[in-house]
């Protein structure tokens, strides 16, 4: 059986490789346009994810007509077949190309956090081409810490932490590295969190999204509030007149302390989740409509999937 799951773990790190490495020898324009295939052919062979897309757009869009939350839905497998291209693209990317794939909106209100000096928790989600927000920071000049699941496979969480930290960027273990995301914060570092998942019972608590309530994570909050930490919003959009990306910063949000612990955490998720349905609303053709985001339901309500 060891031997069996060696041997996969060899074939899911050449696949991902061969992947990312034929499409890096691509030029940018022809890794998108493969990009797009591969996101179409995922949108034919995987039934149960468009099932998901489905029952998500249907909550947070009840009023809409079916027609216009499919076109949603398959723009939604469109984005991630973006992101694989960009992500392919990564060893190309230098301070010199950069600004021809990502431009800066509101770069001024993410200096302004980090001049305050007590640390910068980007709070961002699974929006557009999400990887590539953190890594064209880098590239810019900025480099900084982000929380992130490792994958299951050790060769392809390799591949994609090499990918990830060519200008400086560095990776927290999401299970394990607390106590480096509030030393890293508390010496004014930077650290990225994507807050738009579903969150087990135990770790989040239930906020409205979309006017469903949605069980979310507690950890911004309660990190913001143990450090002190700056709180701003960022994530990065496509521009398809362009074929560029821009990202975006907006005004830190202030946080909520009274003193009073629990409820200073769940009003400051709340909070955070208003921003982040914001952004999705702006920009609903781009989020990650796949994921279970209502997964987790209060005690009295059944399944949603």
């Amino acid at each position: 059986m060891r031997r069996h799951g060696v041997l996969r773990s060899c074939v899911e790190y050449a696949i991902a490789w061969l992947v990312l490495r034929g499409l890096t020898m691509l030029p940018r324009r022809l890794a998108l346009r493969v990009g797009d295939v591969v996101a179409r052919v995922a949108w034919r062979i995987l039934p149960r994810l468009r099932r998901h897309a489905a029952i998500n757009l249907r909550l947070a869009y009840p009023e809409m007509a079916e027609v216009e939350r499919q076109r949603l839905a398959h723009e939604s497998f469109q984005s991630l077949g973006r992101l694989l291209a960009e992500v392919s693209q990564f060893p190309r990317l230098n301070p010199g190309n950069i600004g021809q794939i990502v431009r800066y909106v509101g770069l001024e209100n993410y200096l302004e956090a980090v001049a305050r000096g007590r640390g910068v928790i980007f709070l961002t989600g699974h929006i557009g081409a999400w990887e590539l927000s953190v890594y064209a920071h880098s590239v810019y000049g900025y480099p900084s810490s982000f929380l992130a699941r490792r994958v299951d496979n050790p060769l392809v969480e390799r591949l994609a932490e090499r990918y990830r930290t060519m200008y400086g960027n560095r990776s927290i273990d999401k299970k394990t590295g607390i106590r480096e995301v509030i030393r890293t914060l508390k010496s004014g570092g930077v650290v990225g969190i994507l807050a738009d998942l579903n969150a087990l019972r135990e770790e989040g608590v239930f906020c409205n999204f979309f006017g469903v309530a949605a069980s979310t994570t507690v950890g911004v909050a309660t990190l913001a509030l143990r450090t002190g930490a700056t709180v701003i919003p960022g994530y990065l959009v496509w521009d398809k007149a362009k074929q560029s990306h821009e990202l975006h910063f907006e005004p830190p949000v202030e946080t909520i302390d009274t003193g009073q612990r629990e409820a200073d955490i769940s009003a400051n998720t709340a909070r955070y989740t208003s921003i982040l349905e914001g952004i999705i609303r702006r920009y609903p053709d781009q989020w990650l409509w796949i994921h279970r985001r209502w997964r987790t339901r209060p005690t009295d309500e059944p399944e949603i999937y």
